[in-house]
């Protein structure tokens, strides 16, 4: 067994505690900022006094928005956070 298989093997309590807690915080931000994109691209039906705002701005944002968010949700599951570079 080489030594960097022992070493990823031992991770400590401490840090698998920290990678859960991180892993949640990113589904969960993940989640709040793709529904507030899916949001901002609905609402000139959802908000009708919305309508006053230019368009494509909005949903250029809406769209980052989501890219963002889906990206926080793939970063909580590949649960990458010890890697070294």
């Amino acid at each position: 067994m080489a030594l960097e298989e022992f070493e990823r093997e031992d991770m400590g309590r401490r840090e698998k505690d920290y990678a859960r807690m991180r892993s949640v915080m990113d589904y969960g931000m993940g989640t709040i900022i793709t529904g507030i994109g899916a949001f901002i691209l609905l609402s000139k039906l959802l908000v009708p006094s919305m309508q006053q705002f230019d368009d494509p701005w909005i949903r250029g944002f809406g769209v980052m928005a989501i890219v963002y968010g889906l990206f926080r949700i793939y970063r909580g599951y590949k649960k990458n956070y010890f890697t070294e570079k």
